[in-house]
C-alpha cells in the first residue's frame, strides 16, 4: 500500500499542463465498441480508470496497441461477447457505458452493476428507461444486469431530471439505430459534447449535444480514424482552486477556458486574480488579497461541477467568515468533511448543505482519501498548512489523476509518494 506525504506552506507558482478528460474518456472509449474499425485516441490520461477500460474491452475481444502513454489504437472489429469481466467493471462507475454501447453493437448486454466511489445510491432507471425506449427489454438476473431487443428502433427519450450517465448511454445505444432518436433534458456537460463530436468524427449524425435536446439520427458503417480528447475541466479546476488556496501564482496550459468559467468566478468572488488566453487560465492571489466568504450549489452544467465542491470547500474552510456549499448532484458526498475536521476545520453538514466557519489555519494530520475528487481536496489541505499530512486510500486519486503529486511537486509543492508497511506485514 501506499500513501503521500505532504508538507504545507509553500504557496505553489509555475505553469502545469492538463492532461486529458477522465469522464471523455471512460464515455469514448466504450463507444469504440460501436465501430468494427480501428480508431486511435489520442491525448488519453495514463490513468488507472483508462488502463482497466482498455483491459475490458480486450477481454471482449478487442485489439489494444499503445502508441504512447497517451495515444492508443482500439480496434473492435473482432469482439464477440456481450458479457465483460465482472470483476473489472465493478471497479468503476463508466463500467456503465458497456450497457448503451453492447447493447448498440449487439442488441443485448449482461454487465455487473458498476462500482467507483461510492456517494450513496446510484439508480439506473434512467438508464433502463431510455433503453425501453428503443426497443430493449431489462431486467436483473443473478445479481447482473441483462438487456435484450430483437430489433431496436428509434424513439422519443425525456429525462424527469438530468443525468450525465443516462444522456450518455441513450446516445450510445441509438447511433447506429435507424431513424431519428431524440433525447430531451439532456445532460450538457462538456464530455458529452466530446463523445458526440468523436461519434461524428466516425460518420454518425448528432445534433444538439451542449444543449437540453439532442437528436441522433441512427448511421450504420461507423468508421475508424483519429481522435483527440479533450482537456481535463476537474484537473484543471483542482489547480486552480489549489493555486488560490496557497496564495500562489499558476497558469494553467491546454485547457477550454469557457469550461473554467463557473470556477474561475467563484475564485474570483472568494478574492482570487483569474485570467484567461486561448487555451490557458492564469490564478494568481496578489499579496495583501483578504480573502472573502462565498456560497455556492453543486449543479449540472454550466453550472458549478460537483467533482470541484471538495475542492473548494477545502480552500473555503480557511477564508474567514461563514461560506455554505449545497450539493444537489449526489446524496453523499460530504464523507470527506470528517478528515478536513482531523485538520481543524469547522464544517457543520445539514443534508445537503455545508456551512463552513472559515478557521485562521489547518493543521496537519493524518487523513484518507475517502474518493477520487476528496483525495484532490485532501492534497489541497495539506498544501495549505503547516507541517507534513498523511493521505492513505491514494488508489482513489490514481484512478483519476495523471502524474498528480509529480505536478504538484514541478509548481514548488512538496509531496512524496511511499510505501505503507501494515500490520501483516510485521512479524
Amino acid at each position: 500500500m501506499e500513501k503521500l506525504l505532504v508538507t504545507g506552506g509553500s504557496p505553489l507558482q509555475g505553469n502545469v499542463t492538463i492532461s486529458g478528460a477522465k469522464n471523455a474518456a471512460v464515455a469514448i472509449i466504450p463507444a469504440c465498441i460501436l465501430i468494427k474499425d480501428k480508431c486511435t485516441l489520442e491525448n488519453l490520461p495514463d490513468i488507472k480508470d483508462v488502463k482497466l477500460y482498455l483491459r475490458i474491452l480486450q477481454n471482449l475481444g478487442a485489439k489494444i496497441e499503445y502508441i504512447d502513454n497517451n495515444t492508443v489504437e482500439i480496434d473492435c472489429t473482432d469482439i464477440d461477447s456481450y458479457e465483460p469481466q465482472g470483476d473489472l467493471t465493478r471497479r468503476m462507475r463508466g463500467s456503465s457505458y458497456l450497457m448503451g454501447a453492447l447493447l448498440g453493437r449487439f442488441s443485448r448486454f449482461m454487465v455487473d452493476p458498476p462500482g467507483g466511489c461510492d456517494f450513496g445510491t446510484r439508480p439506473i432507471d434512467k438508464h433502463i428507461m431510455s433503453f425501453e425506449a428503443l426497443g430493449a427489454s431489462v431486467r436483473t438476473e443473478r445479481g447482473m444486469i441483462v438487456g435484450e431487443a430483437e430489433e431496436l428502433h428509434s424513439g422519443s427519450i425525456y429525462f424527469d431530471g438530468v443525468t450525465v450517465g443516462a444522456t450518455i448511454n441513450a446516445i450510445l445505444a441509438s447511433v447506429t439505430v435507424e431513424g431519428t432518436t431524440v433525447i430531451e433534458n439532456a445532460a450538457r456537460e462538456p464530455h458529452i459534447v466530446d463523445l458526440a463530436n468523436f461519434l461524428n468524427a466516425m460518420g454518425a449524425n448528432i445534433r444538439g449535444a451542449g444543449t437540453d435536446t439532442i437528436r441522433v439520427k441512427g448511421q450504420k458503417g461507423l468508421h475508424g480514424g483519429s481522435y483527440a480528447i479533450i482537456p481535463d475541466q476537474i484537473e484543471a479546476g483542482t489547480f486552480m482552486v489549489a493555486a488560490a488556496a496557497t496564495r500562489g501564482d499558476v497558469t494553467l496550459l491546454n485547457v477550454i477556458p469557457r469550461h473554467l468559467e463557473i470556477i474561475g468566478s467563484k475564485l474570483q468572488q472568494a478574492g482570487a486574480r483569474v485570467e484567461y488566453g486561448s487555451d490557458t487560465a492564469h490564478v494568481w492571489v496578489p499579496e495583501g488579497t483578504a480573502f472573502r466568504p462565498i456560497s455556492f450549489s453543486a449543479l449540472p452544467y454550466p453550472g458549478f461541477p460537483t467533482d470541484m465542491q471538495p475542492q473548494l470547500v477545502t480552500f473555503l474552510a480557511s477564508v474567514p467568515g461563514t461560506s455554505t456549499a449545497r450539493e444537489t448532484v449526489w446524496d453523499n458526498r460530504f464523507r470527506y468533511v470528517n478528515e478536513l475536521k482531523r485538520m481543524g476545520a469547522n464544517i457543520h453538514v445539514e443534508g445537503q448543505l455545508a456551512i463552513i466557519e472559515g478557521v485562521k489555519e489547518l493543521y496537519s494530520a493524518h487523513v484518507k482519501a475517502t474518493d477520487l475528487r476528496a483525495g484532490a481536496a485532501m492534497i489541497i489541505a495539506g498544501l495549505m498548512c503547516s507541517g507534513t499530512t498523511h493521505i492513505t486510500n491514494i488508489y482513489h486519486i490514481d484512478r483519476g489523476y495523471e502524474n498528480f503529486e509529480k505536478k504538484f511537486v514541478t509548481l514548488g509543492g512538496k509531496i512524496e509518494r511511499v510505501q505503507v508497511v501494515e500490520d501483516d506485514d510485521i512479524i
